[in-house]
Order: structure tokens, then sequence, then C-alpha cells
């Protein structure tokens, strides 16, 4: 674990890094002012930050507004001898995690810091008793950005299953990156020097689909003037990526499969046969299954192309990654449109990580650029995002732990109240002190965020 504390006391500086060290926390930088700690959290990816609110020329509200943005998945734990209920509120707004106020008890400020770093944990796809393995992108998937435990998995396994050389099929939801796998397979593969041809089998009309993917001789039918290499001739020695294969008209079929089989075939208007070394990757957003049992995909054509199946999750189940590739394409659209945008603001973040993408991986890259455009700061705003989402609705029962029952009620007293805390904490029947720490540890939950702005 690796800890910053932020603090203008010197004597609170020593104390808490001795204190941390006693615990078995050996990891740990200080900095005594607010301009000097926000250049490290850019240069310097630390689990947790321990911050001071009150310190002279930049304080603690002004650093974690310009340093989260860049470190997305860094906690950050208030640790100040203000008790103010707007300045907490503002805090967590801005994406801290807790907020604590000095005196602070050893117990309680070692477990503010052991949840902050279970939650990053968590945002970044590791679970807490696998935090310590470190597990990469392979170098052919450089260009698919994930940190999620599922995807890495499964990269892997196509990493191993590329050395084959044998067929494989991605399946997965439109925009998830179907085409970007099929090149890193490709890479991976036994021939990563050969061409790669990727063909949009959907918009191949059946007329023509002789001539493009098998080439014709010149002459071979009326406006052939001169001869053409269709698509298996030019991924000879490569690799032939069918994207949206489904689509493919059952008439048509058997004649991919007989090239499959014989690795030959021939070109229109020639008498010679063509024999290839083409690697074929399809890739659907169907259930090829359930077409060849519907009858509109042959079964023996699914099997030569299915060698090996690799399936692509949607993006709402690639933990931690929509951060990441928002951050991503944030940098690669600043830098094309030659935009000065450098991050997002935390509530901007927060929208990103809460909506719904039926698009998946493409269209938060477009929503990201948009909002790049439309951005007239260094960060992207809310509203340059458009609407927020609906709050989620407390009209109905529903099955859930007695945790999750206990938040449901705390929002809806507060949604009740408009947001009057006060009042909140006199019908909960806790202190505003109680109800605070509750809205904390709420406010980082998505169900709930957004009743607490």
């Amino acid at each position: 674990m690796k800890i910053l504390i932020v603090d203008d006391e010197e004597i609170t500086l020593s104390s808490v890094r001795r204190l941390l060290r006693w615990r078995g926390i050996r990891d740990v930088e200080i900095c005594d002012n607010g301009k000097d700690a926000i250049q490290k959290i850019r240069e310097t990816e630390f689990d947790v930050v321990l911050l001071d609110l009150l310190m002279p020329d930049v304080d603690g509200l002004q650093v974690l507004e310009s340093a989260k943005p860049y470190r997305p998945h860094t906690e950050f734990v208030i640790l100040t001898a203000v008790d103010d209920i707007p300045t907490t509120v503002k805090a967590i707004r801005l994406g801290a995690y807790d907020y604590l106020v000095k005196p602070v008890d050893n117990d309680l400020l070692f477990l503010a810091i052991e949840r902050a770093y279970e939650r990053r944990g968590l945002l970044i796809g590791l679970s807490v008793s696998a935090r310590d393995v470190h597990m990469d992108v392979p170098d052919a998937f450089s260009e698919i950005i994930t940190r999620c435990p599922r995807m890495l998995s499964l990269l892997s396994y196509a990493q191993v299953m590329a050395g084959s050389g044998n067929p494989v099929m991605i399946t997965g939801e439109s925009g998830t990156g179907k085409e970007l796998a099929a090149r890193g397979i490709h890479r991976a593969g036994p021939a990563p020097k050969g061409p790669f041809i990727a063909v949009n089998v959907s918009a191949i009309p059946a007329t023509m689909f002789e001539s493009q993917f098998f080439g014709h001789a010149k002459g071979a039918f009326t406006g052939a003037e001169s001869p053409y290499r269709g698509y298996f001739e030019q991924a000879d020695g490569g690799t032939l990526f069918l994207d949206e294969i489904g689509e493919l008209p059952v008439a048509l079929q058997a004649k991919l499969l007989r090239v499959l089989e014989e690795k030959t075939f021939f070109p229109l208007g020639m008498s010679k046969p063509i024999r290839v070394d083409v690697r074929v990757i399809s890739a659907s957003n169907r259930n090829i299954d359930k077409a060849c049992q519907e009858g509109s995909f042959r079964l023996d054509l699914l099997y030569r192309l299915k060698s090996v199946h690799i399936h692509l999750p949607p993006l709402q189940e690639r933990t931690g990654d929509i951060s990441l590739l928002a951050s991503h394409f944030l940098k690669k659209t600043a830098r094309r449109h030659n935009k000065n945008v450098r991050g997002f603001h935390p509530e901007a973040m927060d929208i990103l990580c809460r909506r719904d993408y039926p698009g998946n991986v493409r269209e938060l890259s477009q929503i990201v650029e948009n909002a790049v455009l439309l951005a007239d700061a260094e960060l992207i705003y809310p509203q340059h995002l458009g609407a927020r989402p609906l709050p989620p609705s407390h009209s109905t029962r529903q099955l859930c732990t007695l945790k999750e029952n206990d938040e449901a009620h705390v929002a809806y007293v507060l949604s009740h109240n408009q947001g009057d805390r006060k009042e909140a904490a006199r019908i909960l029947g806790v202190t505003l002190r109680q109800l605070q720490r509750k809205i904390a540890l709420m406010r980082h939950d998505p169900r709930w965020a957004g009743m607490l702005d």
C-alpha cells in the first residue's frame, strides 16, 4: 500500500508517518504544502492520500479538485480540525472517500484507510485477496484498454489460443472491441507479419460475394475491366477477419464452407484453382448457436469457424474500466482536436461510471469526444455530458440486505426532506454527525449518489 500524507504541520506529518509504519505500512511519503502535493499525485500513483484541509496558499479542497481527475482510482481521506457540514459535503462531492475530524482515533483512521484501499481495489477491478497479483494486458493486445480481471484473463486465454493458428470466433455486443481482439489474435498468431484483411460481411451484396471474396479475371463479367484479387487471396499468409458473420445469407454459407475445408477456390472467369494459407477469425453480435437452431446458420460452418470461442463482455460488466477508458479517450481526442482538456471533474466521472452503455466502448468513446469538443476549460464538467440520470425509485420494495435496506431508507428520508440533514437526522433518530458519516459512505455507491447532491 502506497500512502501520501499532506499537512502543513511538521509534527502531524512525522507522527502520522510513524504511526503508519508502526502498523506495518512502510511505503509512506509526506508533503507539507498543497502545490507540491498536486504535482506529486499527478506524477505518482498513490493508493491513499491523507489530506489536511487548512493549508496556506493551496488548501486541501483545491488539491482534491486539481488532483482527483488525474488519479481517479486514488482514494482521499480528509483529516482536518474543521467540523463543518458544507465543507464535508463539498469534499465528498469532489471525490473524497472519508472525512475525519482531528484528533482522530487511531483505530478509526486505520479503518478508514483499509476501507479506502479496498474500494480502490474494487474500482480498478481487483479483489482485496488478489490485490498483490500483478497482471498486465498481453503485448499483442496492447490496443485494448482494461484492468478488469475478467478481461485480463480472457486476453491471456486468447494469447495462448492464438498460437494454434486455428479459426477463432469472437462474439459480443456491438462496440465491445471485437476487431481489436481479432487484431491482437493475429499479432499473437503464427504469422504476425502477414496481412490482416478485415471485411464487414453484412456490407457485401449477395450478388458480389464471389467476386469480392474469390476475385475475378479480366472480362469475367460486364464491367470487369481488370483482374481483381479477392479477400482470400489478399489475406494469403495472414488473417481474414469476417465481421458480422451471422449476417451471411444461408445460400452463400456453403461456398464459404468449401473454401475453409479445401483451402482452394476458383476466381470468376478462371479455370485454374488458387490455393491459400489463411487464418480465419470471425465475429458476430448475434447468438450463432441459436441461429443454427433456427436454421439461419449452417451448423457445419459454425464448427469450422468456432474452433476457439471468445466472448467479450459488455462494458457494464468490465469492472473499473469506464474511468480508465474515459481518460484514454479524453487524451486521444484532446490531442486530435488540439484542445487543452486534461481530465474530468469528479461529478462528471461519476456520471460516466453510473450510466448505461448499450453501444459499449464505442458509445463511451463518442460521448467523451463530444464532451471534449464542448469543453471550455481544462476539465470536463457534468454539463458537457448532458442531463444527469434520474435518481433511483423508492416506491417499490425488493429483496436486499439489511445494510442495503438501511441505506435505502436514509436516501428516502433525505429525498423527502429535500436534503435537509438536520431534519433527516431527527427523523432517523441519529445525531447529525452519524448521518454525516453515513452520507459519506453512501456517496460512493452509484445507487444513492444522485440523491446526495
